[in-house]
């Protein structure tokens, strides 16, 4: 059989063409198939979208969800002295603050050597360092040390107590020591080594004792090892940043709590954007959403509005008591006068609205089920998911199923026609060969 590239030569038929247009007419079937796999595609990116709104929404819920939410507090600090934070044991009240000193750490320099590159020890010894509090820490100096190598040494040395640098004062180098930690009790006070000694403490030019924190609060003394005095207040951490005045307040953070509720808001009216935009119509130019008139989404709506409708018992018992109202367009509203009363006024109203006495019984608890419920593996919107993944897995095989049919198809027709053109070619030579033959009996004929 002739290859596709000799079709015609025997014929003088342009069967290859002929060929191309027939294999280009059976492709034709493929088209529909691939408009179904794209708007299944479509339709699973759409879903996705949906679940991904959904998924925001319950995170928001899932944050009003949470009683300790509308029990958290804020500090509100008056003055530079002080910054403050509040953890959950604290209690609401206004407190006057008086820093006088602030928590220091102790310093002491060695006396100076030549160099600081050159070896000072000449046999292995111990360095023990003193503190205010009585304690010592003994640190192992190598023989051949040199300033910089006992520098390197104490600051790898766990639990020294002192951080360790090299100060040049002009004619020699010193080893200069800072305490770990500040407070009095920390303070380094002195050193000494155990062998012959390469420097000696400078301790009657430069030892700096370290001094504890010395405060006030509503007029009780209070005295603080560091700068970072916890306890003094219940609940409350006060950093000293200087010495003055200054004044905390607890107080409860509504702040938080508005950010909540907004959230709760926006992300709700996202997801119903995002329903608005998946279900779409253009009347003019008939262009339409990728979800109109889907089932899936149906449901997803029609579970928010019975979540969001729901009443419960309370002083709360629907979102418009808070000041949150349902637009004509299905989005909610915020009244700003009334949620911000309900926030700074009752927040354990609204801490049983949302909240609830368990994680499913409040407003933002049923809603987190519902949510869970559509979104599960077995939900509304798992299932549709999965119902267009599965179409366009059949799709996919259909495809392909219909290109080797189209293969085949063609493969036929190619043989068909190397047949077609055998033949012509066949009876272009029995025609070529009766036409001589009349012409040679013609030539013949003349001749006599």
């Amino acid at each position: 059989m002739a290859s596709i590239t000799s079709l015609g030569i025997g014929s003088g038929l342009d069967l290859n063409g002929l060929l191309d247009q027939l294999k280009e007419a059976e492709q034709e079937k493929l088209v529909p198939i691939k408009e179904r796999q794209e708007t299944q595609q479509t339709k699973i990116s759409a879903y996705g979208q949906l679940q991904s709104a959904l998924s925001t929404f319950q995170d928001a819920a899932d944050v009003l969800n949470d009683s300790a939410l509308y029990e958290s507090l804020s500090t509100n600090v008056g003055g530079e002295a002080i910054t403050a934070t509040a953890d959950g044991e604290a209690q609401p009240g206004s407190y006057n603050v008086t820093v006088d000193t602030l928590a220091t750490r102790g310093t002491l320099a060695s006396d100076g050597v030549a160099a600081a590159d050159e070896a000072i020890t000449a046999a292995d010894q111990k360095l023990t360092l003193n503190f205010a509090d009585g304690s010592t820490q003994e640190i192992d100096i190598a023989s051949g040390s040199t300033l910089e190598d006992i520098r390197d040494t104490i600051n790898a040395t766990e639990g020294s107590g002192v951080n360790a640098t090299i100060v040049n004062d002009g004619t020699n180098f010193r080893l200069a020591l800072s305490s770990s930690e500040t407070g009095a009790d920390a303070s380094i006070t002195d050193f000494s080594f155990d062998g012959a000694a390469p420097f000696a403490a400078d301790a009657a030019n430069t030892l700096q004792s370290g001094t504890d924190a010395a405060l006030t609060v509503n007029g009780i003394a209070i005295t603080s090892s560091t700068n970072q005095v916890e306890g003094a207040i219940q609940g409350v951490t006060l950093n000293l940043e200087e010495e003055g005045e200054g004044t905390v307040k607890v107080e409860q953070d509504t702040l938080k709590v508005r950010e909540a509720v907004n959230g709760f808001v926006k992300a709700y009216n996202d997801l119903k954007g995002t329903i608005g935009e998946l279900t779409s119509f253009d009347a003019d130019t008939g262009e339409a959403g990728d979800l109109l008139g889907d089932s899936a989404v149906r449901a997803v709506e029609s579970r928010m509005r019975i979540a969001l409708s729901s009443g419960s018992e309370g002083q709360f018992s629907v979102l418009s008591d808070i000041g949150i109202s349902l637009k004509r367009d299905g989005t909610l509203e915020i009244n700003s006068d009334d949620l911000d009363d309900a926030i700074v006024n009752n927040q354990g109203a609204l801490s049983e609205f949302f909240a609830g006495a368990s994680n499913e019984t409040g407003m933002a608890g049923q809603i987190n089920t519902t949510i869970e419920q559509l979104l599960s593996s077995n939900g509304r919107v798992a299932g549709a998911i999965s119902g267009a993944e599965n179409r366009q897995a059949s799709l996919v095989e259909q495809y392909t199923r219909m290109e080797q049919t189209i293969e085949q198809t063609v493969s036929r027709y190619r043989a068909q026609f190397s047949q077609l053109d055998g033949m012509i070619a066949q009876m272009n030579q029995t025609s070529n060969y009766i036409t001589q033959q009349f012409d040679a009996l013609d030539a013949q004929l003349g001749r006599d």
